[in-house]
């Protein structure tokens, strides 16, 4: 661990060691011990910048809502924005910064009221036979195998697959669609430069898009980005870009580890896991909607909210947090704060009392969260479903975890099931992916 800075509280010179292998394998300890005694907490990060770590969840609530805690990367102290040390890997680089986790009020107000006229809850709704059909063509892929990795296999194209259909990308490019996601997702882990490359790749492409569905606008999300206008605001092809690029960021990868994550810990938890799979075969969907909140609480995919930084000075948690400096609150330590949650380290599927932060709070609440939660319920309903006997074939262990800062998933999902003796699906002709 690194020396501490000046001012920070004494008890924090013993805190656990952070962002290690051993701790992203289960970083909840070091929360608990955070949440006790250090809960605004300022550390080094592996990037070399400083920031405040919030842990509890009342502090986590208050600074996720107050607006002297801005999102643009510009009122960092520092010049680590610069270097994209702080931010989304690669969009810097890629001119993608306008979008609505680096804006503040009052452009973040008109860019979301442009983007919600677009992204509307009955988007989604009519969406899900399209995510279901999705849904059982992968488990086709494997499920007459008897094994499978559903990370690669699975949790991670379905919800590439899904926003791609979603925002109008056409079959035969989702495949590179597919190949940049997996640059992105493995940060720190392919070539090197690979991420920058790949964020400027999908740029060019959603630009090249975006011109062309100007001229034959259609019933896909660019093409309402497109129409969407506000008192003659229009969204520019620049902040169409940023906006699609978005988009596709956070509504692929919180998904990946919301089925990924979700599934382990059912797995991990075979009561409540049983519970769920007996609900299921009923045709029943109460515990499915509030499991599906469970899981988002329990071991949700985004570890840490993306970067915050004070405009003005601001007391959290009874600590002085300093212009310009970063804050991130480490949301996986909010929703198993034993302040707010009865029994926090339990997975209760039935958990009725679940104000969890797994998709934020306030302004910048995730605009995904209905199409995430959709992909949830269908991923994980139609897995106990059709492989009822479905099991880890590795020892939890030997699991390795991504090391990123934002966001917490498996690397891969090994697992082993009886083997469909064929596909019960009669679907139409797949795109060609």
């Amino acid at each position: 661990m690194p020396a501490q800075p000046d001012g920070v509280q004494p008890a924090a010179q013993s805190a656990p060691q952070l962002f290690t292998w051993e701790f992203a394998a289960d970083p909840y300890p070091a929360y608990a011990w955070l949440r006790e005694h250090a809960p605004v907490h300022r550390t080094k990060l592996p990037s070399g910048v400083e920031a405040w770590l919030v842990t509890r969840y009342a502090d986590a609530r208050q600074a996720l809502a107050d607006s002297r805690l801005s999102k643009n990367p510009a009122h960092h102290s520092e010049q680590a924005h610069r270097t994209g040390r702080v931010g989304i890997p690669g969009e810097r680089q890629a001119d993608l910064m306008t979008h609505l986790l680096n804006i503040d009020p009052p452009d973040h107000t008109r860019l979301r009221r442009l983007v919600s006229k677009a992204f509307t809850p009955r988007r989604v709704a009519e969406f899900e036979p399209r995510v279901q059909q999705l849904t059982d063509r992968l488990i086709d892929g494997f499920a007459q195998r008897g094994s499978a990795d559903l990370i690669h296999e699975f949790a991670f194209p379905l919800p590439i697959y899904a926003i791609c259909d979603m925002l109008g990308v056409p079959a035969e490019d989702q495949d590179d669609f597919r190949d940049w996601a997996g640059m992105m997702i493995r940060h720190g882990g392919g070539q090197r430069g690979g991420v920058g490359r790949a964020v400027k790749r999908m740029r060019a492409y959603l630009l090249e898009l975006i011109h062309r569905k100007r001229a034959d606008l259609g019933d896909d999300l660019i093409s309402g980005l497109i129409r969407a206008s506000d008192h003659g605001e229009h969204l520019t092809e620049n902040e169409a870009a940023a906006m699609a690029f978005i988009l596709l960021f956070a509504g692929f990868e919180t998904t990946v580890n919301l089925i990924g994550n979700g599934t382990y810990a059912l797995l991990r938890n075979p009561e409540q896991r049983a519970l769920l799979q007996e609900s299921v075969v009923r045709g029943e969907t109460a515990l499915l909607e509030t499991g599906i909140e469970e899981l988002l609480r329990y071991d949700g995919p985004v570890e840490l909210a993306t970067w915050r930084f004070a405009t003005a000075p601001l007391t959290v948690g009874g600590v002085e947090i300093p212009v310009g400096d970063p804050v991130l609150v480490v949301l996986a330590a909010a929703d198993r704060d034993p302040a707010r949650f009865a029994d926090e380290n339990t997975l209760d599927l039935a958990r009725r009392d679940n104000p969890h932060l797994g998709f934020g709070h306030g302004i910048h609440y995730c605009i995904g969260a209905p199409l995430a939660r959709l992909e949830g319920r269908s991923a994980l309903a139609t897995l106990l479903s059709r492989l009822p006997d479905l099991r880890l074939a590795e020892s939890p262990e030997n699991l390795r975890w991504r090391g990123g800062l934002i966001m917490r998933g498996l690397r891969e999902l090994p697992v082993e099931f009886s083997p469909e003796p064929r596909s019960p699906h009669v679907l139409p002709e797949p795109p060609t992916h």
